[in-house]
C-alpha cells in the first residue's frame, strides 16, 4: 500500500506563483533532507520548484544542510514561480525518498522511487488543512 502524497488540498494558487503541497507517502517521520530530486509537472508541462521553509526557499539539492523534519501529519510546500489560471489542473509529481535507517545496499541507504499524478482545484492559501514544513506557528 502506498500512501498519497497528492491529498484534495495539494494545490494552492496566489497570484505570482503556485505551491504544491506534499504529503509524506511513509509510514514514519523522516528528515527533510530525505527529499530527493522532485519534479513538479502541471498540465504536462514541467516546472522548477524549489522548497518553502516559511518564508525561505531552498533549491532541493540544498536540502542536505537542512535539519528539519517531515512529520507524517505536515506536508512539504513546493514553490513554484509560475502561477496557474484558477481551475482545475493535471498535476504529477515525482521525487525520490532516502530512507536513512534502512539499507539499500552494502553502503548507502534505501531510496525509493514515487510518482503521483491527479486532476487537482486549486484552492486559496488559507483552506490548509495541515501545517507546513518549515513554519513554527
Amino acid at each position: 500500500m502506498t500512501l498519497t502524497a497528492l491529498r484534495d488540498d495539494a494545490l494552492l494558487c496566489a497570484p505570482d506563483h503556485t505551491e504544491l503541497r506534499l504529503s509524506l507517502p511513509w509510514i514514519r517521520s523522516l528528515p527533510l533532507s530525505s527529499l530527493i530530486d522532485p519534479t513538479v509537472t502541471i498540465d504536462g508541462l514541467e516546472h522548477p520548484a524549489e522548497i518553502a521553509l516559511g518564508d525561505r526557499r531552498v533549491a532541493p539539492a540544498d536540502l542536505i544542510a537542512e535539519d528539519a523534519w517531515w512529520f507524517v501529519q505536515d506536508r512539504v510546500v513546493l514553490h513554484v514561480p509560475d502561477a496557474v489560471a484558477p481551475g482545475t489542473h493535471e498535476i504529477a509529481v515525482s521525487f525520490g525518498l532516502e530512507i536513512p535507517y534502512l539499507p539499500g545496499g552494502p553502503d548507502s541507504p534505501l531510496r525509493l522511487p514515487f510518482r503521483f499524478a491527479r486532476e487537482l482545484s486549486n484552492q486559496m492559501p488559507q483552506q490548509r488543512e495541515a501545517r507546513d514544513v518549515g513554519v513554527t506557528a
